[in-house]
């Protein structure tokens, strides 16, 4: 009787043969599926919040018709470790994008950015409010406002001595992936401004009338608010210099306008200039006690390296600009032309 055992080696052949024959197949069935593209796809936007599995962003995409073999799918986020690597986000998927195109997309974060930007003379306070608004940010943690302690924690403020954060955020756009938090912008935004002030400071000129960057950063603040025309902001600077040094009160409405808080209503009368707060500089000698703004990079180096100027005075022409004055004579003459109608 012959042994079934015998000739094994033949039937061992023959099973490795086709086992190869099967990887190679199977791998051939995966390498076209990792290479083909993804084609027209309904809704182009991929979302992975934080903390998402690998195996539910497959389910996503499965959901979504990117992707009709998760199996496959899976496979090469295990072969290539995407699983553990993947980074929160929106991202953009295209038509010509391969699977093994959207792996390395998910592993390198190459994300969907959105934007926040900070306008020049902005307060703390509308700036909050505008991070609060942003469906792409997560709301939770915006600060109520600049004497908010977790926003005076989060800037390094509180350690500081500082009770206000208002102008140390920097005017600029700022960029996030979906799902961010605030708290990341503000520190981004805080510590851009301590730099440009910084730099600023360190090439500011000689016998300014005030010994810190943070009390420069109280003018540039008025001056950002004063005017909206670069090319004055170097004698707006110059005239609030020579107020200081002569020991005249600066006098300009903005600061008026910060210390009324929600009670100004938008249209500023002459008893509201004799309204004491601390902020009121026709009230009080020098400086308020914090910016009143968020002053941009022109601003601050406008205090910084000021016009040489003789100006104690200047009135808006009406259309964005001013009119200086060295004397009080010039300066009523200035109001009757461009404010009163020549009377």
């Amino acid at each position: 009787m012959r042994n079934p055992v015998r000739g094994w080696r033949r039937w061992l052949v023959v099973l490795t043969l086709l086992g190869l024959i099967g990887v190679g197949l199977g791998a051939r069935h995966l390498y076209e599926f990792a290479t083909t593209p993804l084609g027209d796809v309904s809704e182009p936007m991929l979302e992975v919040p934080k903390g998402t599995p690998f195996n539910q962003v497959v389910g996503r995409m499965v959901e979504h018709d990117w992707v009709d073999r998760p199996l496959e799918m899976k496979l090469l986020g295990r072969m290539f470790g995407v699983a553990s690597r993947i980074h929160a986000g929106e991202y953009r998927l295209k038509p010509d994008m391969t699977p093994m195109a959207v792996l390395e997309a998910l592993v390198s974060g190459d994300v969907v950015l959105h934007a926040v930007t900070l306008p020049e003379g902005w307060t703390v306070r509308e700036f909050l409010e505008r991070l609060r608004s942003k469906q792409t940010l997560e709301p939770e943690d915006v600060p109520d406002g600049p004497e908010d302690p977790s926003l005076l924690r989060l800037l390094g403020l509180e350690e500081r001595g500082l009770e206000n954060a208002e102008g140390w955020l920097f005017p600029e756009t700022y960029r996030y992936p979906r799902g961010d938090d605030a708290a990341t912008i503000l520190r981004k935004s805080h510590k851009r401004m301590k730099a440009v002030l910084e730099e600023e400071w360190a090439a500011r000129s000689a016998d300014l009338p005030y010994d810190s960057a943070y009390e420069a950063l109280i003018l540039a603040s008025i001056v950002e608010k004063e005017t909206a025309v670069p090319e004055e902001r170097p004698m707006i600077a110059g005239v609030f210099i020579n107020r200081l040094r002569k020991g005249m009160r600066l006098q300009t409405d903005p600061t008026v306008i910060y210390g009324m808080g929600d009670a100004f209503n938008g249209n500023l009368k002459a008893r509201h200039l004799r309204r004491r707060t601390p902020y009121n500089t026709y009230r009080i000698d020098g400086l308020p006690p914090t910016p009143i703004a968020n002053p941009g990079r022109g601003a601050i180096r406008a205090v910084c390296q000021p016009a040489d100027t003789d100006a104690l005075y200047f009135v808006s022409r009406g259309d964005g600009t001013h009119v200086f004055s060295e004397t009080l004579e010039e300066h009523n003459r200035a109001v009757r032309r461009f404010q009163l109608g020549g009377r």
